[in-house]
């Protein structure tokens, strides 16, 4: 397979130089052997004073393929640029569920001049599928999909694919209706294939099929869809009658999507639809500051404790060494526990009743991984920095104290991080949210309680401080 991304520069440099002799027919003969996601990258690079013209060089049919992987705010230039025309041609190529995505881009000047110059059934079905919500199954649907009926043949059921299967974007998977749309079946292209002409669709079809409704979160239909290996998903309505099926591209695109944004809610930020290098510094600012803001006040606990015991650090210096390296490791392990049972929410593998066998397990792990980092620790602490780096101060009732805390915190942190998902997805929170950042808060906060209630009972020093 030829890798464009990686010959990217070389592509471009020579399409610049046909572009600048005037060569269009090598130029699009250059583009044709390409896919519409490699087109429509170059065509990004190329930027936007080359971009208009390498795009009216595609037939018609590829052009509208490349039109819908473009960036949105591409897409919004070459619309501007369009005459009438042009607009239309691309519309009338356009799925209508990839029409609905481009006029929820778009603001509301192109929007108006889209639904304009689109057909009137079009603009009827782009209406109707923007009253679902943004994160229901109907938004992402299409409501261009082909059905059969029960008492044809397959040779009638093939006459109608060939009929008209090519004005949609899948004929992989049919669906049994009945005249009012009610859904009563599912068959493949490929149980056609196998079947004998006179073969009757009712004969062939599976009666137990696995649907959602419009208002079904999108996230959970992707999901579905993954768990049962489905190229396509029917949406059907409260009377179960057939409204339109999800594809697997769009089901993909909302997995993207939503792991996108919890990565970006994981790291304390506010998420964003538009790629890194095409947001700008202003939006990446505003997305930033306000978790970086509400984690750097709420770090004040961290310093009214350190305060509080700040006669307790005078008495006993070599505490102070150790107060980084405990922070460091209760944050990592309560990051590791968040982080697995945020993907286990996400695939649905646990819910909040399974809260209790979460924290069973997680506590197993923590005390197990808790007496490792203990003992590897008091080893470090006698031989590194007693013998080698000369530290007196550095006793065995020091080693006792960082060592025990050690094991509590990661004990606390890992059930910290294993719980407070869980919540979050109880009371109708994203669970990304408890994630690193604020776990990390948290647990800075504890070890430092931890760990001077250790010193204050363990070292006589401190008894009386």
């Amino acid at each position: 397979m030829f890798d464009y991304e990686e010959n990217m520069d070389r592509y471009l440099d020579n399409i610049r130089e046909l572009v600048e002799n005037k060569q269009y027919a090598a130029v699009r003969d250059l583009l044709l052997p390409m896919e519409p996601p490699d087109i429509a990258q170059l065509l990004e690079e190329a930027g936007a004073e080359l971009m208009p013209l390498l795009y009216r060089l595609l037939p018609k049919e590829l052009a509208a393929e490349v039109f819908v992987e473009l960036e949105s705010d591409s897409q919004e230039m070459l619309i501007n640029g369009f005459s009438n025309t042009e607009l239309k041609e691309v519309l009338d190529e356009l799925y209508l569920d990839d029409a609905v995505d481009i006029v929820e881009e778009m603001p509301a000047s192109v929007v108006i001049r889209i639904l304009d110059k689109a057909t009137p059934e079009m603009r009827k079905s782009i209406n109707e599928m923007l009253k679902y919500p943004e994160d229901s199954a109907g938004s992402i649907m299409n409501v261009e999909y082909l059905s059969l009926k029960k008492d044809m043949t397959v040779a009638d059921a093939f006459k109608r694919i060939r009929r008209i299967g090519g004005e949609l974007e899948t004929i992989n998977i049919l669906y049994v209706t009945d005249p009012t749309r009610h859904l009563q079946g599912v068959l493949s292209v490929r149980d056609l294939l196998l079947a004998d002409e006179d073969d009757r669709i009712e004969d062939l079809m599976d009666p137990n099929v696995v649907s959602v409704m419009t208002l079904d979160d999108k996230e959970d239909v992707a999901q579905a869809m993954s768990k049962y290996d489905y190229l396509a998903m029917p949406v059907v309505d409260q009377e179960n009658r057939l409204i339109g099926i999800v594809t697997v591209d769009d089901a993909m695109d909302v997995i993207e999507e939503a792991t996108t944004e919890d990565f970006e809610k994981m790291a304390a930020m506010l998420p964003s639809d538009k790629p890194y290098l095409k947001t700008s510094t202003i939006a990446t600012w505003k997305a930033r500051l306000p978790w970086l803001m509400i984690l750097m006040l709420s770090a004040t606990f961290t310093g009214l404790i350190l305060n509080h015991f700040e006669s307790k650090l005078a008495a006993c210096l070599v505490l102070n060494a150790y107060i980084p390296m405990l922070s460091g490791t209760g944050g990592n392990s309560g990051t590791q526990a968040s982080v697995a049972v945020i993907r286990a929410l996400s695939l649905g593998e646990v819910d909040f009743s399974d809260l209790l066998q979460v924290l069973r397990k997680e506590l197993c792990v923590s005390f197990l991984c808790g007496i490792c980092l203990a003992a590897a620790n008091f080893v470090k602490m006698l031989i590194i920095d007693r013998l080698l780096l000369g530290n007196d101060a550095v006793n065995l009732t020091v080693c006792a104290v960082v060592c025990l805390t050690i094991l509590f915190v990661v004990i606390f942190a890992k059930c910290v991080g294993c719980c407070l998902p869980l919540l979050a997805e109880k009371i109708n929170l994203d669970p990304a949210v408890m994630a690193s950042p604020f776990i990390t808060t948290i647990v800075d906060a504890t070890s430092l309680l931890i760990y001077f209630a250790l010193a204050s009972a363990l070292i006589p020093a401190l008894h009386t401080v």
